[in-house]
């Protein structure tokens, strides 16, 4: 017998897991893969037998959702992450600098007189950005390199940019990811305002080596050495490609979710879907794997906080 439809009710206040409960309920459209991706995203951040990957691109470190990525890290739930350069340029930006609210339409010509960048309907102005970016990382190098550092991987520059963000930055993820001793992957580690400081630095310092294969031995530690692998995976590109391309190594992802705006029909990494990487093995065929397609800064906020509080009673972290 096929399941009726409910109506969802929301004029009784319900807390965001009774109304993805009462979502997915109701049946409707995307309502339904939202809510069955609440169901997935909960048991991903609950196994406790799983190495669990967060990949994500950096465009979403310039908005609040940084506060909940920070979050996933801190509190344990994830043991990885992959991701771009401009996830260090952002978040070390905003720890020291605000960026701001603007709009889509603004007039872009105006906002470069004004020394203001637009992302999105987001604006950053050039000295909380670039100069912030410039002045920090450079001192990380200069203290790395008077320590006797010649070669460094991507994941121990994010920990060491994560050690000079205050520990009252409550909402950056390379200080949370230093904290918890979780590796920063970034497989375009020169696609990027670091990265450009990275080119600058060794102008001077022709010695220093940025070993990229310590990155991918990293990484290859961790799917050969685990029992079982799980993926967040946000937006595409670079950071969801190496999620998955090393995952295949072990026979493919355990369990996979993917929020993404990216279209399939372009044929494009960033919009191909999870079932597509069961062919590849790079998903196993008996995951559970979920695609859910909408913009992640709406999405996420509303997932982690109906999967936390799904998991409260039960574990609040996997410490």
């Amino acid at each position: 017998m096929p399941r009726r439809v409910e109506d969802v009710r929301v004029d009784d206040r319900p807390s965001v897991d009774t109304l993805v409960r009462r979502l997915e309920a109701g049946g409707g459209f995307s309502a339904k893969g939202f809510a069955d991706g609440v169901d997935l995203l909960t048991r991903i951040l609950g196994d406790r037998t799983a190495t669990t990957f967060l990949s994500f691109p950096a465009d979403i470190v310039a908005t609040g959702t940084r506060g909940v990525l920070a979050t996933l890290v801190r509190e344990g739930f994830v043991d990885a992450v992959v991701t771009t350069c401009g996830t260090l340029d952002h978040d070390l930006a905003r720890s020291f600098r605000p960026y701001y609210h603007g709009a889509w339409d603004l007039d872009d010509a105006d906002l470069h007189r004004r020394h203001l960048y637009r992302l999105g309907n987001l604006v950053i102005p050039e000295r909380n950005y670039g100069a912030v970016v410039e002045a920090k990382t450079q001192a990380v190098l200069r203290k790395l390199w008077a320590d006797g550092v010649r070669s460094i991987s991507s994941v121990a520059l994010a920990r060491a940019l994560g050690a000079a963000i205050p520990a009252t930055a409550r909402s950056s993820i390379l200080r949370a990811a230093f904290e918890r001793d979780v590796p920063v992957f970034v497989p375009g580690i020169t696609d990027g305002a670091v990265g450009s400081q990275l080119w600058l630095f060794w102008q001077d310092h022709r010695a220093l080596d940025i070993d990229l294969m310590a990155d991918e031995q990293g990484l290859s530690d961790l799917v050969y050495g685990a029992r079982r692998t799980a993926a967040v995976m946000l937006g595409g590109g670079i950071s969801k490609h190496h999620t998955i391309w090393w995952n295949q190594f072990r026979d493919g992802l355990d369990a996979a979710l993917y929020l993404t705006t990216a279209v399939e029909w372009d044929g494009s990494l960033s919009g191909a879907r999870t079932r597509e990487a069961v062919s590849w093995g790079k998903v196993k065929p008996t995951a559970r794997h979920l695609t859910v397609e909408g913009d992640v800064t709406l999405l996420l906020p509303l997932m982690v906080a109906a999967a936390l509080e799904r998991m409260r009673g039960r574990t609040a972290s996997r410490t």
